[in-house]
């Protein structure tokens, strides 16, 4: 599993609690970097990559080094690199392999996560649901402290990892910006050989071709789920003025759990671009959000995800797992025991792979929200 961070990282370590530091980059909170993780005997180990990777990766993934107006040779990221691999597991005809493939899911977590509690989450989201998760992990430690404290600091962390986050994901974009120009590129040579090209071309079986081959060789799906505190860091890029409006990058956006205030929620739920839905997830009774609204007392604000009320987004899609059986006081309810809830599980599965997943339930049109009952 790759993941990207803007925490502190130690190149020369290979465990998770020495190679990931608890603060932001040193060079700044906007500072990016990746790693990739495996698990050896039941513990994760990690390798820090190379901001600029090395001859030998770049000739593991093909990649060829593009040069300048004088002929040299301009260095390969390491975003490359893992796009490539990561390209080899969603989609692995087009990566020159066989097999299915998967879709994939960027992950955004929560308040008071380390990096082993983030990769542990996000590996049980790839056997759960069949998809390549790729994570996000901010300073979200608590500064080594606990309660309100910790609550407060790491607010004050996704306040400051909102530029880190912008910049993923406009990384993010570009990838997969080229990922489909070189898909584009290979099925119109495919289309021009089997249909012809210029005055000479039978344009109505050009367009079937094209349209069946894009489906054939692009087959994957590309969400984002954002829980709890991630909400939080999501909601301040989006208001905040680096964030681009027409960046288009996900079929589904999950909001689960949102600690973040329900109040004039709309005005920055709107800004979201998907190509499918977004969707914002409640349980009345999550006790992790009843006890971030105490936290702060009057100043902390009903949360978006425990508030059945005022949800009045013109675009979300809102889905109440109050009171579903397995599901009870969770704040994760995308995992664990509410998943002994064969409709939970549905609805996630069908969200996290880009797919429409309120079909079937009841919509309740007084609150705006669908219920799963």
């Amino acid at each position: 599993m790759f993941i990207v961070t803007n925490r502190e990282v130690d190149e020369a370590r290979t465990t998770v609690k020495d190679a990931f530091k608890s603060q932001a980059n040193a060079r700044g909170p906007n500072e990016l970097r990746l790693a990739e993780a495996v698990r050896e005997g039941g513990k994760w180990k990690v390798r820090i990559l190379p901001d600029q990777i090395t001859d030998k990766m770049a000739k593991e993934v093909g990649l060829e080094p593009t040069l300048d107006a004088a002929g040299k040779p301009q260095p390969i990221f390491a975003s490359s690199y893992v796009a490539r691999r990561i390209l080899a597991r969603v989609n692995p005809k087009m990566a020159g392999g066989t097999g299915k493939g998967r879709n994939l899911l960027f992950f955004v977590h929560g308040f008071n996560n380390n990096v082993e509690a983030v990769l542990d989450r996000a590996e049980q989201l790839e056997q759960t649901y069949g998809v390549e998760v790729l994570p996000f992990t901010w300073p979200a430690n608590g500064g080594g402290v606990h309660g309100v404290v910790s609550y407060k600091s790491d607010k004050r962390d996704a306040l400051a990892s909102t530029g880190a986050f912008d910049r993923c994901l406009g990384r993010l974009e570009q990838i997969l910006h080229a990922i489909h120009e070189e898909h584009v590129q290979r099925v119109e040579a495919l289309a021009n050989k089997r249909y012809g090209s210029g005055d000479k071309i039978d344009a109505e079986q050009w367009d079937r071709f094209f349209t069946e081959q894009s489906q054939k060789w692009c087959p994957f799906s590309v969400s984002m789920m954002t829980h709890s505190m991630g909400n939080y860091l999501f909601k301040h890029l989006l208001k905040s003025s680096i964030y681009r409006g027409d960046r288009l990058l996900f079929d589904n956006v999950v909001m689960v759990a949102a600690d973040t205030n329900n109040e004039g929620h709309a005005e920055w739920v709107d800004k979201i671009q998907c190509r499918n839905r977004v969707y914002i997830t409640l349980n009345e009774r999550d006790s992790a959000l009843s006890a971030s609204r105490m936290k702060l007392g009057e100043q902390q604000l009903a949360r978006l995800g425990h508030y059945p009320h005022k949800l009045d987004s013109r675009q979300a899609v809102y889905v109440d797992f109050t009171g579903q059986p397995s599901v009870g006081t969770s704040h994760a309810y995308f995992e664990g025991e509410p998943l002994k809830n064969e409709r939970v599980k549905r609805f996630f599965q069908a969200a996290f792979n880009g797919e429409t997943a309120e079909d079937g339930l009841r919509f309740e049109a007084a609150r705006n929200l669908y219920r799963l009952k």
